[in-house]
């Protein structure tokens, strides 16, 4: 949570934020309901969670890519005598990064291009210091898993099960936890296959 504040505190609050599936996002499989720690501090800032497939880590392939940039352009040729020296360091590498390299998901454009042509204002978090523990349960938000359903047509939402119709057989579907309205929508593309009480602990 520290880590996630101070990035958000120095590039601003993201729309959105796409995770993976451990605990440490998703919160308790005894309390798959409860909203774990990372879904109430991004709720609690406007940010809506989009957790990746089940099994499928090649949906974080733009991260990993940059990790592997980040150790062969930074880490294995920079030589940091001490932690004070990183932050520094550090700093001027992603400014170069973010100014020269180049995505295909951003359409072949740089981070700063990218950003600077949606053309919205930052938002940034209004303390310098991130919420403590416990954090208070949301009100308000919505957070989405994608799943992709087999033929027992079962949908998890953390270990949960529900069942979707024959539609959603062998197709990736977006289950969404409406928090205010304490429902979940399962949609097939543009499409509404299932809605049902989703009542939060």
């Amino acid at each position: 949570m520290d880590a996630l504040w101070a990035t958000w505190h120095r590039l601003g609050l993201p729309a959105h934020v796409q995770v993976d599936n451990e605990m440490v996002c998703s919160g308790s499989p005894a309390h798959p309901r409860g909203m774990g720690l990372l879904i109430r501090l991004c709720l609690g800032q406007g940010i809506e969670p989009w957790f990746i497939p089940l099994r499928e880590p090649w949906r974080n392939g733009v991260v990993e890519k940059f990790n592997a940039h980040y150790r062969s352009k930074f880490l294995a040729r920079t030589d940091v005598p001490e932690a004070a020296a990183l932050g520094p360091t550090h700093r001027a590498f992603e400014q170069k990064h973010n100014s020269r390299y180049r995505y295909t998901k951003l359409g072949g454009q740089t981070p700063l291009t990218a950003l600077q042509r949606v053309g919205q204002p930052l938002r940034f978090p209004t303390s310098e210091v991130a919420p403590r523990v416990p954090l208070s349960k949301p009100e308000t938000g919505c957070y989405h898993l994608v799943r992709f359903i087999r033929s027992n047509r079962r949908l998890d939402v953390f270990g949960e099960r529900f069942p979707l119709p024959p539609e959603a057989e062998y197709a990736y579907v977006v289950a969404t936890v409406d928090v205010a309205q304490q429902r979940l929508r399962v949609m097939l593309g543009a499409d509404l296959v299932a809605e049902l009480p989703y009542p939060l602990r």
